[in-house]
């Protein structure tokens, strides 16, 4: 019996010894484009994205210098966060008003809508990006941060499954008790249910901060043309093209990195809180 036990003992060690040594291994495949991009960032080199080694001949600061004062990048920097931080309020009341309406009020027609809003969402945004120019156009909010802003907050209540899923594991009996002591339904929600969603919300902040952060397509569709309400992500690509790649690839690399800290500081920061939403929100649909 002992020794059964100890040859599985022993297979567990071996196999957990393998899991970490492929871990390993594909975190260090996964890590090499941000360390190479953090090197070229302080490369004095000249060569464009053709890299002739993994460390740079001469190190230097000139593309920070050059990114700050010799770019739009703090421009095109305020454009983003101003964005990232309307979308992120407007977007995280909407979710948590929406949800906590789906999981907590029962009335007709709202499995069908919720089924509804699940299909609607699995549909890509940019399927509706040349109807939205044009909506948006005759609206004159082309070229508008205005524009952005609705345009990634338009459809903010479809993401409701996740925030739902979390409000569903708070007990309505704490909503009940609230209500035979005269709260109303405003009382209830901001007093009671937010204190202790504190997890959702966050995540919620997190993911409404990250989308228009990185987001590409619909601020490059709108915003062509006026380099001054471009957002870091359009703004960077340019530097991507064919015809000043060579000058400002380190440029670039600079700017990744500066882009990069904001977003990474804030998950390291409250990653406890957005694993709890995410796990939280998944035990109920």
């Amino acid at each position: 019996m002992a020794k059964k036990f100890r040859s599985k003992k022993g297979v567990e060690r071996t196999t957990n010894i393998v899991t970490y040594i492929i871990l390993v291994a594909i975190s260090i495949i996964w890590l090499i484009p941000f360390v190479i991009l953090i090197i070229q960032s302080f490369s004095g080199d000249k060569v464009g994205y053709s890299i002739v080694s993994f460390f740079p001949k001469k190190w230097s600061f000139d593309n920070y210098v050059t990114l700050f004062t010799g770019t739009k990048f703090l421009k095109w920097y305020g454009n983003t966060l101003l964005v990232s931080i309307v979308v992120a309020i407007v977007q995280t009341l909407i979710v948590l008003a929406t949800s906590y309406a789906l999981s907590r009020l029962r009335f007709k027609m709202r499995k069908p809508l919720m089924n509804l809003m699940l299909i609607l969402g699995m549909f890509p945004g940019f399927l509706s990006m040349t109807a939205v120019y044009f909506i948006l156009k005759e609206m004159s909010l082309t070229q508008s941060l205005f524009g952005l802003i609705l345009v990634y907050t338009a459809s903010t209540a479809m993401q409701y499954y996740i925030c739902k899923g979390f409000f569903d594991t708070i007990p309505k009996s704490l909503d009940e008790a609230a209500r035979i002591d005269g709260a109303n339904r405003h009382t209830v929600f901001f007093k009671i249910i937010l204190p202790l969603a504190k997890p959702i919300i966050i995540y919620t902040i997190l993911t409404a901060v990250t989308a228009p952060w990185g987001e590409y397509m619909f601020s490059s569709f709108l915003m062509l043309g006026d380099p001054d309400k471009f957002t870091v992500a359009v703004g960077m690509k340019l530097w991507l093209d064919r015809e000043q790649v060579n000058d400002y690839f380190g440029v670039f690399c600079a700017a990744a990195v500066i882009v990069s800290i904001p977003i990474t500081a804030l998950f390291i920061w409250l990653q406890r809180y957005y694993v709890e939403g995410v796990t939280g929100g998944a035990v109920k649909g």
